[in-house]
């Protein structure tokens, strides 16, 4: 049968035709992946087989100042879960509970993660795994598409409750952490909720590193691929010396109190104690609502760091500063005598003196040395309450000090005008007690220290805690050590002439804090602040000792100090609640601690003399105050 040639061409070129658009559509195809998108597939498929993800940073460390290690860091091992890499997030977690048991606490912190968090951020399932934990999880891994297990840092704190009211401590961030900043999404992010952690976050938290797993189809790691570190948080030094510090706390014993050692000459915090403490370490794994209820029922406030938030009358320790005033204001003069027959009247009402026989005709001197309530009565009255703020500010009380610690509490001096814009009256009373260091006037033990610091250099000297940064020490000239007080040096003078009287003297309220160093003497002030007022007929029965009151309705026993006093190195500040007595409670455990800290002298670390440090307790041991010593 003859060929069509005609028909056949046609048939021909239509399949080839055919045929040349599906190759032209297969080419340009490759090259649009190949070529066009060959990079962002690329991108895709890499990001199939791996899976990376930022790593919480190694948060700075703190030290004392002899390199003891105060704030650190040890492995935590912990399970994660990537939801990108699983397709079921619930049936997971489930799967992973069945292997390692998740309590209440662990799967609402789950759940409320799982709603906050990006599918990129990982959920932390489990902390602190056992190696028990780690092989079952290992074991299952093929029913745990997405988890991992991970090692990161927790917050370790070696001397626990001895320096928790400094260092403080660091907790799990919660939602508003997380919207404020996006690094605290990630597992294992810890952030300061007290102490140095929380005002010094900036400097401890560090940035964050990456790291790149390769994973399979179904999301289980297989690998590592890379790991870039984060940059840990700085290295802190602090002014603390934890050996002191120790020393400061067994004196302090099972007193509900607090205690402050201060370098005279620059500031530098040595020791402060605040009791009762706790232990920091107990924040990070997040603290149990037994414990936590424990802590609130306490009325001791273990968790309150009272060196700077606790708030309480400064009783005679104040005289000093209204002596000051009084000198400055030229409303007094050195040599000037006052009567104390005992009491002073005041618009019909009667003002006590602590001794009810009085102390007869006195000077300035004379009062701070016997602690002499009328001789400030009439004090205050003289030069106002004006002065006497200016001149207590000026010593660091009534003003918030500038120290590195959160919750700082800056005490009052009130003055009629402040009183008066909160509708309250003034009168010649509210004057009168403040000569005393009663009534309205409120410091804390830092204030206290940083005043005794004053009146020993006479310069502003300034609390601190840090003292170095990543091994840089801090210049002098950060702290204002340099700038003199607006005082004379003469009425400087004649105050630590009375404080030096106050325990060297006879008759002087605190012969129990004399020093049993040889060569050294200390000048120091006692101080008793009621905190309930004594009815008048009981105190002028003649029959009246604050001892035989109910413990939470004793005064508070305070003293302040400096020494050596002819070279001023260190001041002490001591409050015990409810001690009753400062000459017979505080001053003794102020002398002791001032011991500790010469013998030790923590600034140069160079002991004076260790032999001395036996007999130095048994003679302030056999040293008695004056009996039943209210200043």
């Amino acid at each position: 049968m003859p060929v069509k040639s005609g028909v056949f061409t046609r048939r021909a070129l239509m399949i080839m035709a055919v045929q040349a658009g599906i190759l032209g559509t297969l080419a340009y195809r490759l090259y649009d992946l190949q070529v066009i998108k060959g990079g962002e597939l690329k991108k895709l498929a890499q990001r199939n087989r791996t899976s990376k993800r930022l790593i919480a940073p190694s948060r700075g460390t703190m030290y004392d100042r002899c390199g003891v290690l105060v704030a650190g860091n040890f492995p935590n091992w912990r399970a994660l879960l990537m939801p990108e890499e699983t397709t079921d997030i619930a049936a997971v977690i489930e799967r992973f509970s069945a292997i390692v048991p998740l309590d209440d606490r662990d799967r609402a912190r789950i759940e409320r993660d799982r709603r906050h968090l990006r599918r990129y951020v990982p959920l932390t399932l489990k902390e602190f795994l056992s190696w028990d934990d780690m092989a079952r999880i290992g074991l299952n891994a093929p029913t745990l598409p997405g988890v991992l297990v991970d090692v990161g840092s927790t917050r370790d704190y070696p001397l626990k409750e001895l320096t928790a009211h400094i260092v403080g401590y660091v907790a799990p961030p919660n939602e508003a952490d997380a919207q404020k900043d996006s690094i605290f999404s990630l597992p294992g992010m810890r952030i300061g909720r007290a102490g140095l952690e929380q005002t010094q976050e900036d400097r401890l938290r560090g940035q964050p590193g990456s790291v790149e797993m390769e994973v399979n189809a179904l999301g289980r790691v297989i690998g590592e691929i890379e790991r870039v570190d984060g940059l840990p948080g700085n290295k802190l030094g602090l002014t603390i010396d934890t050996e002191l510090q120790s020393q400061v706390l067994s004196r302090v014993g099972d007193r509900i109190a607090s205690a402050v050692v201060m370098d005279c000459r620059n500031g530098e915090v040595m020791a402060m104690v605040s009791t009762p403490s706790f232990d920091p370490s107990l924040f990070d794994s997040g603290v149990s609502h037994a414990q936590w209820n424990a802590w609130m029922s306490d009325s001791r406030t273990p968790l309150v760091d009272k060196a700077v938030s606790g708030l309480y009358p400064p009783g005679s320790t104040f005289k000093p500063a209204v002596a000051m005033a009084a000198l400055t204001s030229k409303a007094v003069s050195p040599g000037e005598r006052f009567s104390c027959p005992g009491y002073y009247d005041l618009g019909g009402v009667r003002f006590h003196c602590w001794n009810r026989y009085g102390h007869g005709s006195i000077n300035m001197h004379q009062a701070l040395k016997y602690s002499c309530d009328v001789y400030f009565y009439q004090v205050a009255r003289r030069c106002g309450i004006e002065a006497i703020q200016k001149s207590g500010n000026l010593f660091g009380l009534g003003t918030k000090l500038d120290i590195e610690l959160p919750h700082t509490r800056a005490g009052s001096i009130p003055t009629p005008a402040e009183r008066r814009k909160h509708g309250f009256h003034w009168n010649g009373g509210d004057t009168v007690n403040a000569g005393i260091g009663q009534g309205l006037v409120q410091v804390t033990p830092l204030a206290l220290a940083t005043y005794a610091s004053r009146l020993a250099s006479g310069r502003m000297i300034s609390p601190h805690l840090i003292r170095s940064i990543n091994d840089q020490t801090l210049p002098q000239s950060t702290f204002n050590v340099a700038e003199e007080m607006p005082f004379a040096r003469s009425d400087l003078d004649v105050v630590r002439g009375g404080m030096f009287a106050v325990v060297n003297e006879p008759q002087g309220t605190a012969p129990a804090a004399r020093l049993s160093i040889p060569g050294v003497q200390m000048a120091g002030k006692t101080g008793s602040a009621q905190v309930r007022r004594v009815p008048r007929a009981l105190r002028e029965s003649g029959h009246f000792n604050s001892m035989n009151l109910p413990w939470e309705y004793r005064p508070h026993a305070l003293f302040i100090c400096y020494a050596p006093y002819d070279n001023p190195r260190y001041s002490v500040a001591v409050i015990v609640e409810h001690g009753n007595a400062g000459a017979t409670e505080a001053a003794p455990l102020a002398a002791r601690i001032m011991t500790d800290t010469l013998l030790r002298d923590p600034a140069s670390r160079t002991p004076l003399s260790r032999n001395t440090v036996a007999s130095a307790d048994m003679t302030m041991s056999q040293q008695g105050g004056m009996e039943d010593k209210i200043p």
